[in-house]
């Protein structure tokens, strides 16, 4: 991607993000990773998200599309980087993202390639802010074809920003999507968004079919404890228009 950055394709508001990251080996990661670019790691380390959002606000093409601007999404992504004018663009890819809304997987499979299926899902909110002991909650839960399951955290206080160079913040601060696609130029799209305010998780959980949901791999290191749990209060964001990647195509 080269000039100015494509027109907007959708913008929204991404808010309380519960972030659980696993550890994983390159090995389970390395056939998924898009052509054109590479794994990315903090510190030699790799990582799936597992992160569950609110969508709100939803405008496509700057038109706000009835029953559809207020939705849950829960999606398991990893993180990858390209060397595009003499820079690494940060990045990630899906595994695999749920959605409640047909019509918003249908879009996002036809526009983007990305990897949407749809499901039944509910959220649950606690802000600390209306508290008078600072406490807060957050869970996303989900039915359907895929299996069900819960994600949940607990949080309190006042949320800080993330620190450069952390662990949270190579988490976070994300700036591109990419989709492979078998036989086909790799899609690559940038999301704007400001830098992200979090909380560190008092407890988290999280269970599901994750062999039904992402292959028994993956299910392997969901099930180990979390690395790392946060929530982060995100903020607006803007995904551009898709674009293919010159001379990237996936085998």
């Amino acid at each position: 991607m080269s000039g100015p950055s494509p027109g907007a394709f959708l913008t929204a508001d991404w808010r309380w993000l519960l972030m659980l990251h696993h550890e994983v080996p390159a090995s389970l990661l390395e056939p998924l990773v898009p052509d054109g670019t590479e794994l990315d790691s903090f510190h030699g380390r790799h990582f799936v998200g597992l992160i569950g959002f609110r969508f709100l606000k939803t405008r496509l093409l700057g038109w706000p599309v009835p029953f559809h601007r207020n939705f849950e999404e829960l999606n398991l992504r990893f993180y990858i980087r390209r060397k595009a004018e003499g820079k690494w663009r940060r990045g990630v890819a899906f595994v695999r993202e749920l959605v409640p809304r047909r019509a918003v997987a249908w879009t996002a499979r036809l526009a983007y390639g990305e990897p949407y299926a749809y499901s039944a899902m509910s959220s649950e909110l606690v802000d600390p802010a209306q508290r008078a002991d600072a406490s807060g909650r957050v869970a996303y839960s989900w039915r359907g074809r895929l299996g069900e399951g819960r994600i949940a955290a607990t949080f309190a206080g006042e949320d800080f920003p993330l620190e450069p160079g952390s662990i949270e913040e190579f988490f976070a601060e994300h700036y591109h999507g990419y989709t492979r696609r078998p036989g086909k130029a790799t899609i690559e799209y940038e999301v704007e968004h400001e830098p992200w305010t979090a909380w560190t998780a008092a407890t988290h959980s999280a269970e599901g079919d994750w062999v039904k949901l992402y292959g028994a791999g993956f299910a392997e290191a969901l099930n180990a404890p979390a690395v790392s749990a946060m929530v982060a209060a995100g903020s607006a964001i803007t995904v551009r228009k898709p674009v293919e990647i010159p001379g990237a195509a996936s085998g």
